[in-house]
């Protein structure tokens, strides 16, 4: 900077122990007010150009993005076929199940239901009345419950991750 200052290229100043470069306005041709006026205006009209070229080139990159992720003909043919062959297959199932003779009737299946219920509620009793004897027993154990239930060798249905179906 010393140097371009000591050619008379750029103008220094100083303050203090501070010194400042600037441009020598002397090098430059007076610009009258009607030339600046069209600068500023020139200035805003490449402004306003680079503004609309960038939002322009915003909606072609969101664009390029959107096509980018759309599957291409190939892919989009190959997914037409998968999908057939998949729809084609639940179809001859459909079939076979419709052709089928040996359907459950109302009856059988309130049948099914009602044994269920019982069963169910047997099944709740039973644990309920496991759960009494077990309870019993714990009352003038030493050790805790699941301690107990290891040496009996008790397995219980939440440490075989069993639900108890609803009635």
């Amino acid at each position: 900077m010393e140097l371009l200052a000591l050619e008379g290229k750029i103008k220094e100043k100083t303050y203090g122990k501070q010194k400042i470069y600037f441009a020598d306005q002397s090098q430059f041709k007076d610009v009258s007010d009607a030339d600046l006026k069209s600068m500023d205006s020139q200035i805003s009209e490449l402004s306003a150009e680079a503004q609309s070229l960038t939002q322009s080139c915003r909606q072609l990159d969101a664009e390029l993005k959107e096509l980018n992720s759309s599957l291409t003909t190939e892919e989009m043919m190959s997914e037409i076929q998968e999908l057939k062959a998949e729809c084609s297959g639940c179809r001859a199932r459909l079939e076979k199940i419709k052709s089928v003779t040996n359907h459950v009737t109302p009856e059988e299946k309130e049948k099914v239901y009602k044994e269920q219920t019982v069963y169910v509620k047997e099944w709740k009793k039973r644990k309920r009345l496991a759960s009494d004897m077990i309870n019993a027993i714990l009352e003038g154990y030493p050790k805790s419950k699941k301690e107990f239930l290891d040496e009996v060798g008790v397995e219980t249905d939440e440490d075989c991750k069993v639900v108890v179906p609803s009635t």
